[in-house]
């Protein structure tokens, strides 16, 4: 298997999702792809360990994507082999009565990572510039200061909200979380035929809703507004990584480095010391175990 680089993935300027490919043409065996992710798996779960240990930081992890994309199995895989103590998973659907009381940010804060936790966000804030922007109708149960109809929601008011969002995670990375996100790019092909595979195969029936079909009529918009929104939020702070999903297997491989990658940075991560007087003392506290 052709070693990757995940620094390829990572948006260092601005990008146009039609030129980058939602498959990565490696030739390793399916085989070989699960023994890679595998080998990172447990170092992952080791340093989640030592994270915890030296409780300065949190991760959080924030995945993105269309309708099939891979992110329920993509979670289930890469973070498997992690002590469930140190993992925590949320999934955000649509803002209930009591969210909607507050500001679109605020079950995002409740839900931040433990210093020593990874958090994973499947779906992000990352909805309220994304689906909004597709169905503007949806911010009018915001019920926000001077916006009475659609037509008040002008393109002044997405940049106002892409800069609020740069904001939080510029907050959260400066205060120990942190951050990186991650956009599943999948072809409208291979959406398709993982559509069609839930209505074929009876033991996948659940997972279809007829909201899906209607979402993907939206495709361009989708694109271009998944497109505009990495291009303003793509930070040092709170990088974003594009990563093919074509290949589920390779996806969740290529994120799993990825974050391995980035965590490599964090050198002062390690277990703490025992105090030297502890230390000096390990065989006396060993005896007076042995003794009893």
């Amino acid at each position: 298997m052709k070693s990757i680089n995940p620094e390829n993935f990572k948006v260092v300027g601005p990008i146009d999702l039609s030129k980058i490919p939602t498959n990565l043409f490696n030739e390793a065996s399916d085989d070989d792809k699960e023994n890679k992710l595998d080998k990172v798996q447990k170092k992952l779960s080791e340093l989640q360990d030592i994270m915890y240990a030296h409780n300065r930081y949190g991760v959080l992890i924030c995945l993105q994507g269309m309708d099939t994309s891979g992110k329920d199995s993509l979670i289930r895989e890469v973070f498997k082999e992690f002590n469930p103590r140190g993992v925590q998973v949320y999934s955000f659907k649509t803002p209930n009565s009591t969210e909607l009381e507050h500001d679109y940010l605020w079950r995002h804060y409740l839900a931040l990572p433990e210093k020593g936790k990874f958090a994973v966000f499947n779906r992000t804030h990352y909805e309220n510039v994304l689906v909004t922007r597709v169905h503007p109708e949806y911010i009018m149960n915001e019920n926000l200061p001077g916006i009475e109809k659609v037509a008040d929601i002008t393109p002044e008011f997405w940049e106002n909200r892409m800069q609020q969002i740069n904001n939080f995670e510029k907050h959260i990375a400066q205060n120990g979380t942190i951050v990186l996100k991650f956009y599943l790019h999948l072809s409208k092909e291979e959406q398709r035929k993982r559509l069609l595979r839930r209505l074929e195969k009876e033991e996948h029936n659940w997972k279809f809703s007829v909201g899906d079909l209607k979402e993907r009529e939206r495709w361009d918009d989708y694109m271009n507004y998944y497109q505009e929104a990495i291009n303003n939020t793509a930070t040092e702070y709170a990088p974003w990584y594009v990563v093919p999903a074509d290949d589920k297997d390779m996806c969740r491989y290529i994120i799993a480095e990825i974050i391995w990658n980035e965590m490599q940075k964090y050198t002062d991560i390690k277990e703490p010391e025992l105090d030297d007087k502890v230390k000096l003392n390990l065989g006396l506290y060993r005896d007076q175990l042995m003794k009893e």
